[in-house]
């Protein structure tokens, strides 16, 4: 069994506490008055302008940059609690901003320190919000993104779909394959020039205010000094740090996922309090408490609301002790720089990968379990939220990673791709408040067992 990366170095002192304690009244503030009305704007869909003009004035784009005399920045833990307290309130803006931290650092993570150091300064100075996807292309499939050499730079060309920020963001960061080389390079692109078109996908389960929909490059010029550096493709050649980089987007994203759960979770509680007559039925999945004892874990009881309860919110802080320690992990690996090593970023991925199943787990159950006919109003957008986010990214292909990572030492891919072997969505794993055990797509349990929908038709 490998080394946890408990030998990098830890996070320097100084102003931290008082830098967290500073953006903490800042996103608290913020998360408050997105609650108020996040149930109506969810209803109401539509671009996120007035959601991205909060996050302005609070100054939240700017968190992630490194602290110093010059910008408020934070580091990456104080960045994942924003984004969780942001997603609890409303699950969209939550992913827009966790979105943006993660892709605000492609600078730092395919450039030279030097341009990221600029490109940090102008994203401050002109508020930026990124959005993009550096995400590997799969082995021998054709590209969706070319660049074509043209002068002394490139043409961008193909379409790729967005899972947030489109028509919202400033930046857009790319993964595409040069025509003449073969090789993933990685680009910023302005989403105002006029060769770019974008087309916002509507009817979406949830988040439906996360801005996702489909970007569309015909002949956009990309100079040298917008060609970040070599993207993830070739699974020899990515250096460790640059490797952080889909590992930063998943931690953050599983942020979102815990975030959502526990809004759910706080909301529920709400209704419960102010309506002592709304019942909460036990989940199926959960055992008898004890001493052979089953009836007070049945639906309709005051012991089964509070076993139900319990389980919930078990499940919650189970996930927030994974993703402080996965957090942490990330921290010393950024600290580490170029001097992190392999075995470092693979022992980083196996935590993350841990975090990232155990919180979409909670979170998938969580908003199932806070789901009753006498439940309160809204509360049903936690749910599609949550199957929303989680339905990005088969989960069951970094449970893969870890399995093979304690059985054999394997390194998780370091391009952030599923491994060669290729798991389908019917072996994702899910939970759901009417089944208790995980599921996948309807119809293709274990052994004939019936399935809940996964296909995202509706609440189970």
């Amino acid at each position: 069994m490998s080394r946890e990366p408990e030998a990098l170095p830890a996070p320097p002192g100084g102003e931290h506490p008082a830098v967290q304690q500073v953006w903490g009244r800042v996103v608290r503030e913020l998360a408050d008055d997105l609650a108020i009305d996040a149930a109506a704007r969810d209803r109401k869909g539509g671009l996120p302008f007035d959601e991205v003009s909060r996050l302005r004035e609070a100054g939240l784009p700017a968190l992630l940059n490194p602290p110093g005399p010059m910008r408020r920045g934070a580091d990456w833990r104080t960045a994942c609690a924003a984004v969780r307290e942001i997603a609890a309130a409303d699950g969209s803006v939550g992913e827009l901003l966790g979105r943006h931290y993660a892709l605000s650092w492609s600078g730092r993570f395919f450039s030279t320190p030097e341009r990221a150091a600029a490109l940090e300064l102008r994203a401050v100075r002109e508020q930026w919000l990124w959005a993009g996807s550096t995400a590997a292309p799969d082995t021998g499939a054709e590209p969706d993104l070319s660049l074509e050499p043209s002068g002394g730079g490139h043409l961008l060309n193909g379409s790729r779909e967005i899972a947030a920020g489109v028509a919202v963001s400033d930046r857009l960061v790319l993964d595409a394959v040069c025509t003449a080389t073969g090789d993933s390079l990685v680009v910023l692109v302005d989403p105002a020039h006029p060769g770019v078109s974008l087309e916002t996908a509507h009817g979406r389960l949830g988040q439906r205010l996360a801005a996702a929909g489909r970007v569309g490059f015909d002949g956009v010029p990309v100079d040298a000094e917008h060609l970040l550096g070599t993207g993830l493709r070739d699974e020899h050649a990515v250096p460790p740090f640059t490797a952080l980089a889909p590992l930063a987007l998943r931690l953050v994203l599983a942020h979102v996922a815990l975030g959502i759960a526990e809004g759910a979770l706080a909301d529920a509680r709400d209704v419960r309090r102010t309506a002592p007559s709304a019942q909460l039925p036990a989940p199926p999945s959960a055992p008898p408490h004890g001493n052979g004892c089953t009836e007070c874990c049945c639906a309709g009881t005051e012991q089964g609301l509070l076993v139900a309860y319990g389980e919930m919110v078990t499940a919650a802080r189970a996930a927030d002790a994974l993703l402080e320690r996965a957090g942490g992990a990330l921290e010393r690996g950024v600290l580490a720089g170029g001097e992190l090593g392999a075995d470092e970023r693979a022992d980083i991925a196996v935590l993350v990968a841990t975090a990232e199943s155990v919180a979409e787990r909670a979170a998938l159950h969580i908003t199932a379990g806070v789901l009753t006919p006498a439940g309160g109003p809204g509360l049903d957008r936690f749910w599609r939220n949550a199957h929303t986010l989680t339905a990005q990214r088969p989960a069951a292909g970094g449970l893969r990673d870890v399995g093979d990572h304690y059985l054999n030492g394997t390194h998780p891919p370091a391009t952030g791709r599923p491994g060669p072997y290729g798991l389908p969505d019917a072996y994702r794993v899910r939970w759901h408040g009417n089944a208790g055990r995980p599921a996948g797509r309807p119809g293709a349990g274990p052994a004939g067992q019936p399935l809940c929908p996964a296909d995202g038709s509706g609440p189970p």
